[in-house]
């Protein structure tokens, strides 16, 4: 446990000390001290009871934010228990993209219940950004922004920003709209304040704006937004109209979920599995589990009898070169490891867009290069061991030939199945260990038993 953990805990026990004294001045004190973040994180350990009278004791104003940074299922339990002012007032202060990201995983009776409680004007805009996907740029995106026309002058924008600038997500970026509130442009506020106050918008705004679509994937947001490093990114419908922005902090949150979702694949589960297990029903967790993996493992079921159909083909060579056998886990598994490792990196690249159709034929040869490499100098290694522990010197060769061979091919398969899901339009994620470990043992063990029966029997 690091220092930051060590003081989260001292913080965490003197929060539940002053509850439990019902030192409520205190506490009020206390908690204004701190991040939002970590009195979220406070509050999901407490017992109900306890979490519902740390909430009341919060200022609207930082309620707001730990309600932002809770789950559907928390957030619908303390709303449920306090006043409807409260809720009133709680509920106008929070983000709306953070919101919609609440209530898109409740019931449809919990959602119409808190958007009821909304002013007329921010349920139109929450239920406006309910209708995209939740994935999509339009899912993530908030419509707190200031957006300027381009043919007002710098002093009447700034008079404008001091006015409206406290409802708005940020400012670091004003975006640019003609009269049809068409994009045309983005100034920084640096650029705002800096010019001459007579100056029109259109003359000092930049022309070169680049933003994404309502309707866009929000992985290729993300892409976007790093490559350029943007605090913000504007969003737009199919006729160019400005609809929102999708802030830094939501592409953040973006980056972890992609990554987490594309962890779970390559281990033959999904998140939703750890999500179910925080669940107090053990049966239910089971039986959620089992449903999870068990596709996937029936994919490795169905190799592994393939795998024993081959290796029944080869009956009579094993029977008469027992010695073979003894080399299938270390061929097998090594062949299962340079494969991982390709599919990891080429679905890595996939997802940074450092890898694309352009580059798949470099990217392939590039790894089938590396598998040669490591598969030659890994045949020498194993050919001297096998001749040393066996005497056989033939036996050495061909499980020799047969580690570099299926090495090559191992990488070759973990970067080539990954681009053709990819071009196919299928998350290459779902190329994980199970499917590539699978596939590489029917091929490494047909390699090694047809160089066998080759050279060890039909030459010998």
């Amino acid at each position: 446990m690091n220092k930051n953990e060590i003081l989260f805990e001292k913080i965490a026990l003197e929060v539940k000390a002053l509850i439990d004294s019902e030192k409520i001045v205190e506490l009020n004190r206390y908690l204004e001290e701190l991040h939002p973040r970590d009195i979220a994180e406070i509050l999901v350990d407490l017992e109900e009871e306890k979490r519902i009278k740390l909430f009341e004791v919060l200022p609207w104003e930082i309620g707001a934010k730990v309600l932002d940074e809770l789950d559907s299922d928390i957030f619908s339990s303390i709303l449920s228990k306090i006043s409807i002012e409260h809720k009133k007032k709680i509920l106008d202060l929070m983000s709306q993209d953070d919101m919609v990201d609440i209530l898109s995983d409740l019931s449809e009776d919990k959602r119409q219940e808190i958007i009821n409680l909304l002013d007329s004007e921010l349920a139109e805009d929450i239920k406006e950004l309910l209708v995209y996907k939740e994935d999509s740029a339009g899912g993530i995106m908030t419509t707190d922004f200031i957006a300027l026309r381009k043919d007002i002058t710098v002093y009447s924008a700034i008079e404008y920003l001091r006015e409206n600038a406290p409802d708005a997500e940020t400012i670091y970026y004003v975006y640019v709209i003609d009269k049809d509130q068409k994009l045309v442009g983005v100034i920084s506020l640096r650029e705002l304040i800096i010019a001459k106050p007579n100056s029109l918008i259109e003359d000092i705004m930049s022309e070169k704006v680049i933003s994404v679509n309502v309707n866009d994937d929000q992985e290729e947001v993300a892409k976007l937004v790093s490559k350029y490093d943007f605090l913000a990114i504007p969003v737009t419908d199919i006729n160019g109209k400005l609809r929102g922005i999708i802030t830094v902090d939501d592409i953040i949150d973006v980056i972890q979920e992609e990554a987490t979702e594309d962890i779970y694949k390559f281990a033959g589960t999904s998140e939703a599995e750890s999500e179910h297990l925080e669940e107090d029903k053990f049966f239910s967790k089971v039986i959620y589990s089992v449903k999870a993996r068990l596709p996937w493992l029936l994919i490795t079921l169905l190799g592994g009898t393939l795998s024993a159909t081959i290796l029944g083909k080869y009956e009579s060579t094993i029977s008469q070169y027992t010695a073979v056998s003894f080399f299938m886990p270390l061929l097998t598994g090594m062949g299962g490891n340079v494969g991982t490792q390709s599919s990891t990196l080429t679905v890595r690249g996939i997802a940074t867009g450092h890898v694309d159709m352009k580059r798949a034929f470099k990217t392939i040869f590039q790894e089938m290069s590396v598998g040669a490499s490591v598969g030659v100098v890994c045949s020498v290694i194993i050919c001297i061991v096998a001749y040393l522990w066996m005497g056989d010197f033939k036996l050495g060769v061909v499980v020799g030939i047969a580690m570099a061979a299926n090495m090559l091919t191992a990488a070759t398969i973990g970067t080539l199945v990954p681009i053709i899901f990819k071009k196919l339009g299928v998350d290459p994620a779902v190329a994980s260990a199970p499917f590539i470990s699978t596939t590489l043992d029917i091929t490494g063990l047909t390699i090694y038993f047809t160089l066998t029966t080759v050279l060890l029997l039909k030459i010998s």
